[in-house]
């Protein structure tokens, strides 16, 4: 497992943080030529965006097995990052142009684009703003009509700056943040920005064949309805539902 003193700003020892570990309920397949940047649960569908230059994607996918029923390619001098759905519409990042792009969700079209300062790693909602992030340790909360930033959370571990906040997913009223480069996702409170629990997801790690050091784990869809949460990574052959409990 990867260390997680390193990604926190200002820490001269781990901070002392809850550790989820997680129980695999179900394993479906995944592509496994699939740079997972974003992943979302809707309506029975997962969506997915790819990264990498020249082979960034936005698509729709069969959950029981993994078959990409369409797809939309992003202009390949962009490396796409994460999506978000608001309304009939996708919303999407590319990771260093300050670009984003919206798509039609029924016919993955692109209608639209939109821009921000800094880079694009994830999205995510709560009901009534988008949730972004870019690297840093902070959250950025934007208006979902306009896309404009509203404001800030930082987020901190121990009282430490948690950095590398990547792939988001808004469950229960929490962020889970994968944190790019580890085998964790964080567990942040939106309105003070603190780490409520890691999750340990070595577990699945240990199940999937790693084949270069980008294959780690990034992609969080919870199904609201089902209370089913499912995780995969980069280049994954596999997603799994999980659930997890607290050691």
């Amino acid at each position: 497992m990867s260390v997680l003193p390193l990604l926190l700003v200002g820490a001269s020892q781990p901070a002392r943080v809850p550790v989820e570990r997680v129980e695999i309920v179900r394993t479906f397949p995944h592509d496994p030529s699939a740079f997972t940047e974003g992943l979302l649960y809707l309506d029975g569908k997962l969506y997915e965006s790819t990264g990498l230059e020249g082979r960034s994607s936005i698509r729709e996918v069969r959950l029981d097995d993994g078959k990409v029923v369409r797809q939309a390619v992003i202009p390949p001098q962009y490396f796409g990052e994460g999506i978000v759905n608001w309304g009939t519409k996708l919303i999407s990042l590319t990771w260093q142009n300050g670009l984003g792009f919206i798509w039609d969700r029924a016919t993955l079209k692109r209608t639209g684009e939109w821009r921000y300062p800094g880079e694009g790693w994830a999205l995510t909602r709560n009901g009534r703003e988008i949730v972004m992030s870019d690297g840093t340790p902070q959250l950025r909360f934007l208006d979902p009509n306009t896309l404009k930033e509203l404001r800030r959370v930082t987020v901190t571990a121990g009282g430490s700056r948690v950095t590398r906040l990547n792939e988001l997913e808004w469950v229960k009223g929490d962020v889970l943040a994968n944190i790019w480069q580890t085998d964790r996702i964080a567990r942040i409170d939106p309105a003070s920005g603190r780490v409520k629990a890691w999750i340990d997801l070595a577990p699945l790690v240990a199940k999937v064949p790693r084949r270069g050091s980008d294959d780690v784990p990034n992609g969080i869809a919870y199904d609201a309805k089902g209370d089913r949460l499912f995780v995969t990574g980069k280049n994954w052959p596999y997603l799994f539902e999980i659930r997890t409990v607290r050691r």
